[in-house]
C-alpha cells in the first residue's frame, strides 16, 4: 500500500472519529500534502501514456495519476477505431503483452444516407488518411485499463475515485498541484460528519489530461490566456450504444461511417458502426454543436437514425447493453491552445487533438502525453521545476500530430460554412491537395463559438420526433440506466448556475430553453405546474459527464465541475 493510500485511510478515519466526538472542528482540519515529480490529472490515453513514458525515461521519477472515475476506464467513452501509431512507439511489444486490440479493421465503408436509402462512396475517392486498414476497433475503456496496468508495473501511482477539484498555485503564479478527494458535503453546502477535505497533490510539473472541457483545464486556459490568437474551440456531441447482435448480423472488423440523414444538409455530424469481437457492435452518432435550431434534439436524432435500414438490419434481434455520451473536441489545428503554462502543460483532449474527418483522437492524445513527458523529464534532469515546458510546444510542432491535424484543418470550417454537400466536397479537395502537394486552400476560420450559434426559437421550425419504440430506439432515462450512472442525492449539484434566474427569464423565451434537448441524459427540465410559474430543475444524478451544457448553453450560465470522486457513469467495455 502506497504512502498516499495510507495517509488517506488514516486521515479519513481520524477526521470521521474526531468530527463525531466533537474533539476537532471542521475549521481546524488541515489538508495533507503529497509531493511528486509529476502529477497527472486524468487516466485516459494521454495521461497514462505520459506516465508510462516518464517511467521509461527514469524509474526514479515519482509520478501520480488521479482519475475521477470509480476505476480507470469508467468514464472513458469513444467509438473507437484506434490508429496504433503512438502505441507502437510507446510499447512496441504491445501484442505480446496482451493489449486488448483484438479486432483489426477488415472492411471500411462510407455512406451518404437518405431517409430510406444509402449511397456508398467509393473508397478510392477517399484520401489515404481516411483508410482504416491497419487500425483496430476496440473498447477504449479496456485499452486504458490495460495501459494502467502497464503504468503500475513501472511504479506509477494511480488513484481512481479521486476527482481533482481545485488548482493550487505558488506565490509566483505557477501551478503547484491540485486538490483531490474532497468528500462529504451536503446538498445545502454543510459539511457532513464524514466530511473529508481532500489531499493536496503537488508536483514540480502538473500535466492536465482531463479530456474534453475539463474544469481545471478551462480555468487554466483562461487564467494564462492560452487561447490567445487561436480560433474558438469547436465541439460535437457523441452518443454511443453497445449492442450484442445476432451472429448472422455480425461482421467482425467491419467499420461503417455515414453522413446526411437524419441531420440533413445544414447540420454537421454523422455516425459510426463498428463490429467488435463476441458479436458486439458499437453504434454511435455525432452532432456538431454549432447547430442553429434550438429545437434540435441530438439524442432523438440518434434514436431515429437507428431505424434507417442500413443500421436496423444489423441491430434487428439484438439487445442494447450499454449507453453513454460525451463531447468531442472538433476545432483541430486552428483551435489548439498554447500547450504549456508555468508549472505544467495540457495534453490530449484537454487541448483538443481530434482529427475530425477520421473521428480519431486517441493516437494524438497518447503522442502528446509522450511529448509532454519527455519535455518534463528533460526539465527535471536539468534541475528545473515549475517553469514553462517550452520544449513540449516545439516538439508538438515538429511531430506527426501537428501534420495529422494540419492536413485536415479546413474540413470542419468548410462543412460549417458550406453545408454537407459543398463542405464535404471542398474538404475532400483540400485533404487531397495536402496529401499530394503538401498545401491546401489556405486556413479557414471557425468563427463563432458553439454557444453563440443558436437562432431565436421563434425563427426556427420545431422538429417532430417519432416516439422511441423500445426495440431499436429508447427514451433518455431508460438509456441512462444503461450507463450505470450514479451520484449521491444529498450533495451539491456539480452543474452550477451563475444566475439561477437565467434559464426561465432569458433562455426559455429566447431559445425555448435548449438545455432540455441538448443534454443527452435528461439532466435539465422546465417544470410547468398549473397556477405556477415555470421552474428550472437540475437532475444532477443523471449526468454522464459529457460537458455539453457547459459548451452549448447560449447564455454561458452553466458551469460543469467535478462531483465527488468515483461518481458518474461506470461504462463497461465502452
Amino acid at each position: 500500500m502506497s504512502e498516499l493510500v495510507i495517509l488517506l485511510y488514516v486521515f479519513r478515519h481520524y477526521n470521521r472519529r474526531q468530527l463525531k466526538t466533537g474533539v476537532l472542528t471542521v475549521e481546524q482540519i488541515q489538508r495533507e500534502t503529497m509531493e511528486y515529480n509529476v502529477v497527472i490529472v486524468g487516466a485516459g490515453p494521454a495521461g497514462l501514456a505520459a506516465a508510462i513514458r516518464l517511467k521509461q525515461l527514469s524509474s526514479e521519477t515519482t509520478v501520480c495519476v488521479l482519475e475521477k472515475g470509480s476505476e480507470v476506464g469508467a468514464h472513458i467513452l469513444s467509438g473507437a477505431v484506434v490508429d496504433p501509431i503512438a502505441l507502437n512507439e510507446l510499447i512496441p511489444d504491445w501484442k505480446e503483452k496482451g493489449a486488448p486490440l483484438n479486432t483489426p479493421v477488415t472492411d471500411d465503408r462510407f455512406f451518404v444516407l437518405g431517409p430510406k436509402g444509402a449511397l456508398r462512396m467509393p473508397n478510392f475517392l477517399m484520401p489515404p488518411l481516411m483508410n482504416n486498414h491497419g487500425n483496430y476497433a476496440v473498447s477504449l475503456g479496456n485499452v486504458c485499463r490495460w495501459l494502467a496496468a502497464q503504468a503500475e508495473a513501472l511504479g506509477v501511482e494511480i488513484y481512481p475515485g479521486f476527482a481533482a477539484s481545485e488548482v493550487l498555485y505558488r506565490d509566483d503564479g505557477s501551478v503547484r498541484g491540485v486538490v483531490a478527494g474532497v468528500m462529504g458535503i451536503a446538498k445545502d453546502g454543510a459539511r457532513k460528519p464524514d466530511y473529508q477535505p481532500g489531499m493536496e497533490l503537488a508536483g514540480k510539473y502538473v500535466l492536465i489530461a482531463e479530456g474534453v472541457r475539463g474544469s481545471l483545464a478551462k480555468e487554466i486556459i483562461a487564467r494564462f490566456d492560452l487561447s490567445k490568437d487561436r480560433e474558438p474551440q469547436k465541439f460535437g456531441l457523441g452518443m454511443k450504444e453497445l449492442w450484442e447482435v445476432k451472429p448472422e448480423n455480425h461482421r467482425q472488423g467491419q467499420v461503417t461511417h455515414t453522413m446526411g440523414w437524419p441531420l440533413g444538409a445544414k447540420v454537421g455530424g454523422g455516425s459510426f458502426m463498428y463490429h467488435l469481437e463476441d458479436n458486439l457492435v458499437s453504434v454511435g452518432f455525432v452532432v456538431h454543436l454549432n447547430y442553429q435550431n434550438p429545437h434540435l434534439y441530438p439524442y432523438m436524432e440518434f434514436q431515429r437514425f437507428k431505424h434507417h435500414p442500413l443500421i436496423a438490419e444489423v441491430l434487428a434481434g439484438g439487445r442494447r447493453i450499454a449507453y453513454g455520451a460525451r463531447a468531442i473536441t472538433e476545432g483541430g489545428f486552428q483551435s489548439v491552445p498554447k500547450l504549456f503554462f508555468p508549472g505544467g502543460a495540457l495534453i490530449g483532449c484537454s487541448a483538443g487533438f481530434v482529427n475530425v474527418p477520421r473521428i480519431k483522437g486517441s493516437h494524438n492524445a497518447m503522442k502528446t502525453g509522450m511529448l509532454a513527458a519527455e519535455a518534463a523529464y528533460q526539465a527535471l534532469s536539468a534541475g528545473r521545476s515549475a517553469d514553462e515546458l517550452v520544449g513540449y510546444q516545439k516538439a508538438y510542432e515538429n511531430s506527426w500530430v501537428y501534420q495529422d491535424l494540419k492536413r485536415v484543418k479546413n474540413v470542419k470550417p468548410m462543412w460549417s460554412k458550406l453545408g454537407l454537400v459543398g463542405g464535404v466536397v471542398l474538404g475532400a479537395v483540400d485533404m487531397w491537395m495536402n496529401t499530394l502537394f503538401g498545401f491546401g486552400l489556405g486556413t479557414w476560420k471557425h468563427g463563432k463559438p458553439d454557444h453563440a450559434t443558436l437562432k431565436p426559437a421563434s425563427e426556427c421550425k420545431p422538429i417532430d420526433y417519432p416516439k422511441p419504440d423500445g426495440v431499436l430506439s429508447f427514451d433518455r432515462l431508460t438509456n441512462v440506466a444503461f450507463s450505470a450512472t450514479n451520484h449521491e442525492e444529498d450533495e451539491p449539484a456539480h452543474l452550477k448556475l451563475k444566475d439561477a434566474s437565467i434559464p426561465i427569464s432569458t433562455n426559455l423565451p429566447n431559445w425555448a430553453e435548449p438545455a432540455q434537448r441538448y443534454c443527452p441524459a435528461g439532466v435539465y427540465e422546465v417544470v410547468e405546474e398549473v397556477g405556477k410559474s415555470p421552474r428550472f430543475q437540475i437532475n444532477h444524478q443523471n449526468c454522464v459527464h459529457c460537458k455539453t451544457c457547459d459548451i452549448k448553453d447560449p447564455s454561458q450560465n452553466i458551469t460543469w465541475v467535478v462531483p465527488q470522486g468515483g461518481e458518474g457513469p461506470n461504462y463497461p467495455n465502452m
